[in-house]
């Protein structure tokens, strides 16, 4: 058997892992020279950035068992924090050291910028979900939802806000409550390993994709790197895909590119049109991650700080977790006014933010923006996600914009790639 995985994202890759493992022939093919897709590195000024600046959780239980499986130690390329959401002067948030769900009830009881009812309510609400295992009849809006059972005011607007854009990169208003509820469910209704941060130490490429490119190698697959497949056709139960130059034939097929590619990819199969209709009506988001370099000795109070009142929402600093001293990276998740400056002026506008937080920060000495203008989907209500299985039989699609409980993070990237390679294995 002959599989070809189209796109060496986190989903493509986790794909060929597990197939390679099997002792299966595969063969991914990547359009451009860096591993990873949306979360990679980007090099800059001798310097190893990061398209994004993610969290993986606890509970990401894929993500860590093939960054295992494929040499990538976990303990050393992450650092693991207990769940703690820090807006300086503001609210304070950390997981207690207690089983499960004795922790959540006590960090939401104890956390610093919430009125006692506020905490109170929070339990309540943490509450009423678990005991509808956190299912709604219908999805609505996440800020709908919110409203409905009481989340306001600064609870709303330190806690389930943060954690909506930061986990849906969408708008707490327009974002799915009952995606939203999934990942609640998993990571700070679940246990308190689960709800844990895992920080990289690494950059993205080197966190999983160099270390699953070794390991295809050393299990007789292999990437085909700047290689763009511009069509596959389906040719007498064989796939033929087209490249500039020449044409190579396989048994199956895991189509794991961008949701838009997919429709010039895949435009020779009518199999596939219920597929290109669906992602043809998503709608997408934009991430900005904005690099400030400042003095050497420059630092943060703590690894990861989250700011308020601006378009600033979570600060990095790549000092503490990529030894890269002085270097800081704020994230700006979701549309916002901020799409309107050019990166000079966004870069003045996160550093003035970072000063009326931190006054004593001195001037940067460069910055660097580097803007995913379609990040993600627009996680919305109600959102028609393809499945992995395709009516065209091996056929599959991966993808953290497939079909799926969360929304477009590394861990459905990977659990879809991982679903891919197993009905492969499954099929006759």
């Amino acid at each position: 058997m002959k599989v070809a995985v189209i796109g060496a994202g986190y989903a493509g890759l986790a794909a060929a892992v597990e197939l390679a493992a099997q002792g299966i022939s595969v063969t991914v093919f990547e359009a451009a020279r860096q591993l990873g897709g949306r979360a990679r590195r980007v090099d800059y000024l001798e310097m190893a950035l990061d398209n994004g600046q993610h969290i993986l959780l606890g509970a990401y239980r894929e993500t860590l068992r093939l960054m295992r499986m494929t040499g990538a130690d976990p303990a050393e390329l992450l650092l693991r924090l207990p769940l703690q959401l820090v807006i300086p002067g503001r609210f304070r948030l950390q997981a207690a050291p207690l089983p499960a769900p004795l922790h959540l009830a006590f960090s939401l009881l104890t956390a610093r910028g919430l009125t006692w009812g506020e905490r109170i309510s929070a339990v309540r609400f943490m509450s009423a979900m678990r005991r509808r295992n956190f299912r709604l009849g219908d999805d609505i809006g996440a800020g709908k939802m919110l409203t409905m059972h009481g989340q306001t005011g600064n609870l709303r607007r330190y806690l389930w806000e943060p954690l909506c854009i930061g986990a849906l990169n969408t708008p707490l208003e327009t974002a799915s409550a009952q995606v939203f509820l999934n990942v609640l469910r998993d990571s700070l209704a679940g246990s308190r390993e689960d709800s844990d941060m895992l920080l990289p130490l690494a950059n993205l490429t080197h966190l999983f994709p160099e270390h699953a490119d070794a390991f295809l190698k050393s299990h007789g697959g292999k990437i085909i790197h700047s290689q763009t497949v511009l069509a596959v056709k389906d040719e007498a139960a064989r796939f033929s895909l087209e490249m500039r130059p020449g044409t190579e034939k396989f048994d199956q097929v895991i189509c794991a590119v961008p949701p838009q590619r997919l429709a010039a990819l895949t435009a020779n199969l009518p199999e596939l049109a219920q597929a290109r209709a669906q992602v043809g009506h998503f709608s997408y988001q934009p991430i900005y991650s904005v690099f400030l370099q400042y003095p050497a000795a420059t630092c943060l109070p703590r690894p990861m700080i989250g700011l308020y009142g601006g378009i600033t929402q979570w600060v990095f600093d790549r000092g503490q977790l990529n030894h890269e001293p002085g270097l800081l990276c704020a994230v700006i998740s979701a549309e916002g006014p901020h799409q309107t400056l050019d990166h000079d002026e966004l870069a003045q506008r996160v550093n003035d933010e970072l000063r009326a937080t931190l006054p004593d920060l001195p001037q940067p000495l460069w910055h660097k923006v580097i803007a995913e203008k379609r990040a993600t989907f627009a996680c919305s209500p109600d959102l028609q996600r393809p499945g992995q299985v395709t009516p065209l039989p091996n056929f599959y699609l991966a993808g953290d914009y497939t079909a799926g409980d969360y929304p477009a993070t590394l861990e459905s990237a990977v659990r879809s790639g991982v679903k891919c390679a197993q009905l492969i294995l499954e099929s006759p």
